[in-house]
C-alpha cells in the first residue's frame, strides 16, 4: 500500500546539498521535495553491526538529516568480516563512535547522535521518541521484541531485518497501517532452537543485501514514495539467489496491536520472556557446572572423563579443547548419540559459550547420565583462562 510521507520537507537545500544529491534530485519520484524530506528526517539505527553497518552508510549517503546510533558494544576482529562500517584501526573502540566517524567521512552534512549504551526497558521510550523512524539491526530476540513493543506503544514505524548464514528477511512494521512483529511471531522460538550468528555464522555480504533493503524501505517511508513492505515479508535465499514475498496479515488477536490488547506496557524482562535456555537446561546445570580451570585440573589429574564437544563440525575445525570428541548437540537431543557415550566414565559437555551444552546436558540427565556436567563458558572460557594462543571466533 502507498503511504503518505513520514516527515515534512525541510525549508531548502543548500548549493552543496544540491550538488551532492543531484542523482536523487533528477529522479522524478524523489526530486527536490523528496530530498528535503530526507534532510528533515531523524532516523535511529539500533545496532551498528552486520545490518547496521550498510544501513547507516547508505542512510548517510542518501542525506538523512539526523542519524542516531545506539550500540553498547566494542569492535572485535571477528566483526570485520561483515561489519564494514568499522576498520582494523577501530578494534577495541566503541561501535557507536566508530560508526559515527565513518558516517562523518561519508557525509559531513549529516548530524550524528550517539547513544553509547544498551537499549533497555528504562531508556527505549525516551530514545525512540526523538526519532521519526527506527531501523532495527539487532541480532537477538529479546531486543527485537522490545523494539517492536516500544515502536507500537509510541506509534512509530520501524524497518526490520534478520540474517542467518545464507538467509535473510526484511519487512516494515507499523501497527497503524498493518501488522507488528508479534503478528508475525507471536512467541519467541524455544530456547536453543534458532542459533545466533555467533553460533551459526553468517555470510558477510548477506548483511549488505538485507541492510540495503532496509534503507530502501526507510527512504520510501520518509519520502512517501513507492509501496513499503508493510504487510509483506521479503525472504532472501543467497545460495539460490531467490527473493520471495509473503503476505502478513494484522492479527486481530495480537496481544499488542490487536482489537483487545493485553500487553499495554513494556515487559519487565525481555530476556526472561525469550529465555536464553530452557527451564530443563536451567535445572540441569544446577550443581552440574564446572569451570574451564576445573576441567584442566581434572585432565591434569588424570580423572577418567569423557569430554564431548557439542558444537558443529565447522566450529570444531576452527578450534577445539584437547581430548574432546565431537558429538553435535542435535545428535544428543534426538537420542541418536546416546549409544556412543560411555557408561563407566563421567561425561563432560562443552560448546562455544555454554548455552548449547546446557541444553544437551538436560537431555543427558533425562536419559540417565546423572553425573554428567557441562563447562561454563565453553571453549571461549578455555581460551581465556587456559590457552590464550588458541583462536577465538
Amino acid at each position: 500500500m502507498s503511504l503518505p510521507p513520514l516527515v515534512e520537507p525541510a525549508a531548502e537545500l543548500t548549493v552543496d546539498e544540491i550538488r551532492r544529491y543531484s542523482r536523487h534530485l533528477i529522479i522524478p519520484d524523489v526530486g527536490v521535495e523528496g530530498q528535503k524530506r530526507l534532510k528533515n528526517a531523524r532516523v535511529l539505527c539500533v545496532g551498528a553491526g552486520g545490518l547496521g553497518s550498510p544501513a547507516l552508510m547508505y542512510l548517510a549517503a542518501a542525506g538523512v538529516g539526523t542519524l542516531g546510533i545506539i550500540d553498547f558494544d566494542t569492535v572485535d576482529e571477528s566483526n570485520l568480516q561483515r561489519q564494514i562500517i568499522h576498520g582494523v584501526s577501530d578494534i577495541g573502540r566503541s561501535k557507536a563512535e566508530s560508526a559515527a566517524a565513518s558516517i562523518r567521512e561519508i557525509n559531513p552534512l549529516v548530524q550524528v547522535e550517539i547513544h553509547n549504551t544498551a537499549l533497555d526497558r528504562e531508556n527505549v521510550r525516551d530514545i525512540f521518541a526523538r526519532y521519526d523512524l527506527i531501523v532495527d539491526g539487532t541480532d537477538n530476540f529479546a531486543t527485537r521484541y522490545m523494539v517492536n513493543d516500544a515502536a507500537v506503544l509510541l506509534g512509530k514505524p520501524y524497518v526490520w531485518g534478520s540474517i542467518y548464514r545464507f538467509d535473510g528477511q526484511a519487512s516494515v512494521f507499523w501497527a497503524e497501517h498493518g501488522p507488528c512483529y508479534r503478528c508475525l511471531y507471536p512467541e519467541p522460538p524455544p530456547p536453543g532452537m534458532v542459533p545466533s550468528c555467533a553460533e551459526g555464522g553468517v555470510l558477510g555480504v548477506l548483511c549488505a543485501s538485507i541492510g540495503s533493503i532496509q534503507v530502501n524501505e526507510a527512504i520510501k517511508l520518509l519520502a512517501g514514495i513507492g509501496e513499503p513492505l508493510v504487510g509483506r515479508l521479503m525472504v532472501y535465499d543467497a545460495l539460490e539467489m531467490e527473493y520471495r514475498k509473503i503476505k502478513i496479515r494484522k492479527d486481530p488477536n495480537c496481544v499488542l496491536c490487536g482489537e483487545n490488547p493485553t500487553v499495554t506496557d513494556l515487559l519487565e524482562d525481555y530476556e526472561d520472556f525469550c529465555g536464553a535456555v530452557s527451564e530443563a537446561a536451567q535445572e540441569a546445570i544446577i550443581d552440574s557446572t564446572i569451570t574451564a580451570t576445573e576441567l584442566k585440573e581434572w585432565q591434569d589429574a588424570g580423572k577418567d572423563i569423557f569430554l564431548v564437544d557439542v558444537r558443529e563440525p565447522a566450529e570444531y575445525e576452527i578450534v577445539r579443547i584437547p581430548g574432546s570428541t565431537l558429538i553435535p548437540k542435535g545428535e544428543i537431543i534426538s537420542g541418536e548419540a546416546l549409544a556412543k557415550l560411555p557408561q563407566d566414565k563421567q561425561v563432560v559437555l562443552h560448546c562455544k559459550s555454554g548455552v548449547r551444552s546446557a541444553e544437551a546436558l538436560a537431555a543427558l540427565k533425562a536419559a540417565g547420565f546423572r553425573d554428567a556436567v557441562h563447562v561454563q563458558g565453553g571453549v571461549l572460557s578455555w581460551i581465556k583462562q587456559i590457552d590464550p594462543s588458541l583462536p577465538a571466533y
